[in-house]
């Protein structure tokens, strides 16, 4: 597989290296980042995967986008209001948006690619969002002047604006209709991002280049995908190295200039070598021990509490990642504008404690499975650790590996008494939540089901106002740690290496490549 790799990359860093035809003194090497696969396609919110809107959303933007605390921000828009009632979306479009045909953006643009999305055969990914099949359904979506657009919905959804802003929805890219040929189909992104496609070499790169006319949202620092997004290279090639070693190795040959997805374990090595740059985030996604609240044994709540006392969250953390994140118990991740000092409130380690609400619960040494995989380095290295602190304090804890979809298999039908599992990003605190709870008698993957705190997240899914969300998302991390469902551990970790002539690469909280306000020095 290395060896295939290496002579992959080799083949696409000879076009690479080609770049642009300009005049001599103007010439400029394209800024090179690699992917660990090839992208699906360049249809925003369609036929994708993470790779795919990570290249995708480089050439397409939304409306509205987050905020690298994940808060939702304008992006296409000037403004967002809401009607009291909740129904009414009225997005006051920016001036002076250019499609990268030098078409401007107007309110219609807006309409005509909303009603592409909402057309059941284009199998947009996030259809049933807005159908009516999720929380409401857009019933009409109005242009009353070239630069503002009203979308109508049946009920009020506090998540209407997040889920238009999703990543795997393509941000609701709005698209020029050009996008499409004659016939309907699919052709290539037309959009108003700061880069343009050029060329998909299928398995081994694809090619950007600068938009010259790019409005600019945002003055300032960039901000996940609402801050300033300038593009300041003539050309990005994102070239497919499906070997990590291999990634790494042309990093340090430099063959290539960013590897987004550094692994923890190469992280000192990078480190120590002076031609490199590091840059690191702590993700959204959750980092869990499951625990089947329907299991005869665990149904008693003093030996979840048991379990979680047992475990020294912080000191976990710090080996799995070797040192780079910071434990959190809180389903909403640290870097959530929503994560205040009442969820800082977290477990506390007291071996003496667990031993005592064992000796209360009646357990007698009966054996407690704790599901595990390879896949995930991470999600067995902490396993493991849970398994020896559980021990230490009587309860009889053995390890089963499994592979992935072996595990995933039983997670989603709840077989299992206890499981290492990790959730990727959720971006909204609801939407964290609701990853985790709900009714097992109807989802069996579910973890947490309380009818009284299920109300709750769907009462934080029907209000708009942001305090009174924030203590909805409060009273839920209380009950959440009274009840030890399951046990959060820590939010995942973006560890991205670039060549030191590299200038502004920052990794993002939305565990994503970015290419805008990147430099290359000589």
């Amino acid at each position: 597989m290395k060896v295939k790799a290496r002579t992959l990359l080799a083949g696409c860093l000879t076009g690479a290296l080609m770049g642009v035809a300009l005049p001599a003194q103007a010439q400029q090497a394209p800024l090179r980042i690699s992917l660990n696969a090839d992208i699906r396609s360049t249809n925003p919110g369609v036929n994708r995967d993470d790779n795919t809107d990570a290249v995708v959303l480089h050439v397409v933007e939304g409306l509205v986008a987050y905020g690298e605390d994940s808060s939702i921000k304008p992006l296409l828009a000037q403004s967002v209001s809401v009607s009291k009632d909740g129904l009414a979306y009225t997005f006051k479009l920016r001036n002076g948006v250019k499609f990268h045909n030098g078409t401007p953006l107007t309110a219609e643009d807006v309409a005509w690619s909303w009603k592409r999305y909402t057309d059941p055969k284009t199998e947009w990914r996030c259809l049933s969002e807005f159908d009516g099949r999720g929380r409401s359904k857009v019933q009409a979506v109005e242009t009353p002047d070239a630069q503002t657009v009203v979308f109508r919905l049946d009920k009020p959804d506090a998540l209407f604006l997040a889920t238009l802003a999703r990543t795997d929805c393509g941000m609701t890219g709005v698209i020029h209709k050009d996008s499409v040929k004659a016939d309907g189909s699919w052709d290539r992104p037309i959009g108003t991002g700061p880069f343009k496609l050029e060329e998909w070499r299928r398995g081994e790169f694809v090619k950007l280049s600068k938009f010259d006319d790019y409005a600019n949202p945002a003055e300032g620092k960039i901000d996940g995908y609402a801050g300033s997004k300038r593009p300041l290279v003539n050309e990005v090639r994102f070239v497919v190295v499906p070997d990590s070693a291999a990634a790494k190795a042309a990093l340090l040959r430099g063959d290539i200039d960013v590897v987004p997805d550094l692994a923890n374990a190469d992280v000192k090595e990078i480190k120590a070598n002076s031609s490199v740059g590091l840059s690191i985030a702590q993700n959204m996604g959750l980092s869990t021990l499951l625990i089947q609240t329907r299991d005869p044994l665990l149904s008693n709540v003093k030996i979840r509490q048991a379990i979680a006392a047992a475990l020294d969250t912080p000191q976990i953390t710090a080996a799995v990642t070797e040192g780079l994140a910071k434990h959190n118990n809180s389903i909403v991740p640290l870097s959530s504008s929503y994560h205040t000092a009442a969820h800082d409130k977290g477990y506390t380690y007291d071996p003496e404690a667990a031993q005592r609400l064992l000796k209360e619960a009646g357990y007698k040494g009966e054996p407690i499975v704790i599901l595990t995989n390879k896949r995930y380095p991470q999600t067995f290295a902490s396993s493991v650790l849970i398994q020896a602190m559980l021990q230490a304090v009587g309860i009889n804890a053995t390890l089963e590996v499994l592979e992935w979809g072996t595990q995933l298999d039983r997670y989603n039908k709840g077989n299992y008494q206890v499981m290492a599992f990790p959730y990727s990003a959720r971006l909204d605190p609801s939407l964290s939540y609701d990853s985790v709870m709900g009714p097992k008698d109807k989802q069996p993957r579910k973890v947490w089901d309380n009818p009284e705190a299920q109300a709750l997240l769907e009462k934080s899914m029907m209000v708009s106002d942001r305090a009174e969300r924030q203590k909805i998302f409060d009273e839920l991390h209380a009950r959440f740690l009274k009840e030890v469902p399951f046990v959060m551990l820590y939010n995942g970790i973006e560890a991205s290496a670039f060549r030191k002539n590299v200038q502004g690469y920052t990794a993002s909280v939305l565990s994503k490549p970015r290419a805008w306000e990147v430099r290359i020095a000589n």
